[in-house]
């Protein structure tokens, strides 16, 4: 052979390094996985399927996005590392040909008062540099533009030792955009005095009408032998300076029964007891409270803008940068592009750029000044996406969670062109997704299960979505499922009339909302519906809302302790063996002493990956040894703890163990499709949907007649939605009137009567553009709803 057609034959043959194109798993035993193995082609999209719980995020997330996280986060030096989070390597055998993870997740942007969608991504760091170049008249700066830096004045004397000391005066001076009223939040917050306490009784007569402070205990001793006023005498009567005694006075030393104590007045006591902590993190009763007594007003000094006077006054095109964080973005695109300077022309172009990529991804409806907590899972994650949009990183792993949360099928069009550019441009991309339409653009499909909880954990079908849907597994059988409309819908008792609806981006709306049926509110992302449900029919005395909130618990909150199953157990334990409730609480007497009740004992190794291992003294039991000696229907509290739903309901239901209030509960989360999950697994496990799940049921305890819920299908499978529809459509025959926010089209052809608000988001929404049936719906096919529900029932 020539020495040409040598040196081609090797150039064609393939190169080594070509060779890793699959991620492989192998003995994967995360959570519930049962010694999954699998290979996942690298550069392609890849959808995760399967029932809820089934394994799909232990799997993706805290197997192959973890191990990944952990492998980078050992590269950086052993001082970096001091700074990073911990990470324990995952129970799997062998993961091979992994790449760099970036996981886009739903969970909520911080809920920080002064992070916003402008902060949260790069575009008001841009805003600023611009209006310091641009803007008149020049005030500063970028800092001076910034809501989140406050302006700093300081004078002093600096030694300079050069030979002989010298003492020079120096003064200093930074220019902030904080506004000094409500420094950078917008609002200033008020307490409702009324709500603190019963002014025509005494403090004797339990006056207080806080949470916790009674009379019988600390409070009462501190507040009688405090010496500044009369406990006898109605708080309507008290002089001035015994009203600011009692409610303002600073921490003061007092002796009371020959014990020192402190006093302090109401206000700042439960300003650092309760309002100075996140409100969802509060105990039920407590956050009820919180919300009753404080009032947030627009700051009467900035306007809500967030900026002092100064950034307000320096302006571009007659617009200051209040003004450009208040325009929906896609309007301030078109203002971006209209500024023509060649001085700043880069900086215009990657605003422009960053602006733009907002618009494409469906959130052309936000303004920069939206504050980041307030974002729906699906926008937030949306949101999220926008830093990659333009990234220059290749062959990266994208880990997306169910990026349709939140979209209508309108929308959901645009996220699958969004998820194929990243594949295009070289890198994996692994979604866990439920939605068919999404699952249809996968070039490979892992399907989790069978069943969820211990019945999932393995791997049915690997392949193709042609392949998916002639194979036998759950999501193969429900793929091309489609609900029917229905051939007769219930007649409204009644209506809760909406009258002048303007929060956000409503019109001035007015709309009779039926009860006694299932009303479904659609439209697309950003048309109004949050604005028009929460915004009107706020939660009170007769309506249970269930909003997308996430579930607030460290890894000691459980289903149990959640859903207040906890209590009637251990009362039951108690009864049972004639000892006290507490000792059945792992977060009280009962606990281990070894590891407090946790069940486990983390090891920080200092610059090394932490390690959690089970606790040997109780075996991850959580409780004492003497606590398990005590027995209920012959099994002890850890192993009524390790029982699903279904079993417990069983064990409650009937014999030696039957405890009606804890049965009734059991009952409620096996009707929102939980009876799979342990009632001692750690909330922070549960997926989105479980925890949504979880919400609901706790919910239906309360007494109410109108049930609010906000897309009550998040991470359900194709297969649960089917029984989610028999849980409302339950709540509807026993007299509830239900009021549902969905895109999910089962859910809408299932309605009595559908309310569609539009045509576009943001400024181009705010409208109802239907008012019937989902007959009447179809039949028009007036608006965007209209043609995708038609299309999806094949009318």
């Amino acid at each position: 052979m020539s020495t040409a057609k040598r040196t081609h034959a090797q150039s064609s043959a393939p190169h080594a390094a070509d060779s890793h194109d699959l991620i492989r798993v192998h003995g994967a035993r995360v959570n519930n996985l049962k010694d999954v193995s699998i290979e996942i082609p690298k550069r392609r999209l890849t959808v995760f399927t399967g029932v809820s719980g089934s394994g799909k995020s232990s799997l993706v997330f805290d197997t192959i996005a973890a191990e990944s996280q952990r492998l980078i986060n050992e590269t950086y030096s052993a001082f970096v590392q001091g700074f990073m989070p911990t990470l324990a390597r995952p129970e799997v055998d062998v993961l091979d040909g992994l790449t760099t993870a970036i996981i886009v997740d739903q969970q909520r942007m911080g809920g920080d008062p002064r992070s916003t969608v402008g902060t949260a991504t790069d575009a008001n760091a841009m805003l600023r540099i611009l209006f310091s170049r641009l803007g008149k008249p020049h005030i500063g700066p970028p800092g001076a533009y910034s809501f989140n830096t406050a302006s700093v004045r300081a004078s002093g004397a600096i030694t300079v030792e050069r030979g002989a000391k010298k003492a020079v005066k120096a003064t200093f001076h930074r220019t902030g955009g904080m506004c000094p009223r409500c420094e950078g939040r917008g609002t200033v917050s008020d307490i409702d005095l009324t709500q603190l306490y019963d002014d025509s009784k005494s403090l004797n007569e339990d006056a207080l009408t806080i949470p916790g402070y009674s009379m019988e205990g600390w409070y009462g001793r501190i507040f009688r032998g405090c010496g500044f006023f009369d406990p006898d005498k109605p708080i309507r009567k008290y002089t001035k300076k015994e009203l600011h005694d009692l409610l303002h006075k600073e921490p003061t030393k007092i002796k009371v029964d020959g014990v020192n104590l402190t006093y302090e007045g109401l206000i700042p006591k439960i300003q650092k007891s309760f309002l100075s902590k996140d409100i969802d993190a509060l105990q039920p009763h407590i956050r009820a409270f919180v919300e009753r007594a404080m009032t947030f007003t627009v700051c009467p000094e900035c306007d809500g803008t967030r900026l002092s006077e100064g950034a307000r006054s320096s302006k571009i095109k007659k617009l200051s940068i209040a003004d450009a964080c208040a325009m929906e973005i896609r309007d301030l695109a078109e203002w971006v592009r209209d500024l023509k300077e060649p001085s700043v022309a880069p900086l215009l172009a990657a605003l422009g750029q960053t602006l733009d990529s907002f618009v494409e991804i469906g959130l052309g409806y936000l303004s920069l000044e939206r504050p980041s907590g307030t974002l729906s899972g699906g926008e937030a994650q949306r949101v999220k996406m926008i830093r990659h949009l333009g990234s220059s990183l290749t062959d990266v792993t994208y880990v997306f969670d169910e990026p349709t949360v939140g979209l209508h099928p309108h929308d959901i069009q645009r996220m699958n062109g969004l998820l194929l550019r990243l594949r295009d441009k070289g890198n994996t991309v692994l979604v866990v997704e439920h939605k068919p339409e999404t699952i249809a653009i996968a070039d490979h499909v892992v399907d989790l299960g069978p069943g969820a909880g211990t019945a999932g954990g393995a791997v049915c079908f690997e392949g193709t979505v042609e392949g998916l849907r002639s194979g036998g597994t759950i999501t193969g059988r429900h793929f091309d499922d489609r609900a029917a409309l229905k051939e007769t819908v219930r007649k409204s008792t009644g209506t809760l009339e909406i009258r002048g609806a303007i929060a956000h981006n409503l019109r001035n709306v007015d709309v009779d909302i039926p009860l006694g049926v299932l009303c479904v509110i659609t439209g697309v992302a950003g048309s109004g519906k949050s604005s028009l449900v929460h915004g009107s029919i706020p939660a009170g005395a007769d309506v249970v809302s269930v909003d997308q909130g996430a579930i607030r618990g460290s890894r000691r909150s459980n289903p149990a302790t959640y859903s207040g199953l906890l209590d009637p157990i251990r009362k039951a334990f108690a009864k049972a063996n004639g000892v006290k409730p507490a000792l059945f609480s792992a977060n009280s007497e009962g606990a281990c002493p070894t590891c407090n009740g946790a069940g486990v004992i983390f090891t920080d190794l200092a610059m090394m990956a932490g390690v959690s291992t089970p606790c040997e003294e109780c075996e991850g039991k959580r409780y004492q040894a003497a606590v398990l000696e005590y027995h209920l229907g012959g099994r002890d509290i850890s192993e009524v703890l390790a029982m699903s739903v279904t079993e417990a309901e069983e064990f409650f239901g009937d014999g030696e163990a039957r405890t009606p209030a804890a049965h009734r509960i059991l009952n409620r989360l096996a009707d929102v499709g939980l009876g799979y999950l342990s009632l001692g697994q750690p909330l922070t496990t549960l997926s989105g949907g479980e925890r949504q799940r979880l919400k609901l049921a706790t919910h239906m305890a309360e007494k109410g007649g109108v049930y609010v819920l906000d897309e009550p299908t998040t991470g359900l499978h194709l297969a649960d939605v089917e029984q989610l529809l028999g849980l409302l459509d339950r709540l509807v025959d026993s007299g509830k009137s239900v009021v549902v926010i969905e895109h999910h089209q089962a859910v809408m052809a299932h309605a009595d009567w559908i309310i569609d608000l539009g045509p576009g988001a943001g400024h181009e929404g705010g409208r109802i553009v239907f008012e019937g049936t989902p007959a009447d719906l179809v039949a028009a096919r007036s608006t965007l709803t209209g043609e995708h529900l038609a299309t999806y029932v094949g009318v």
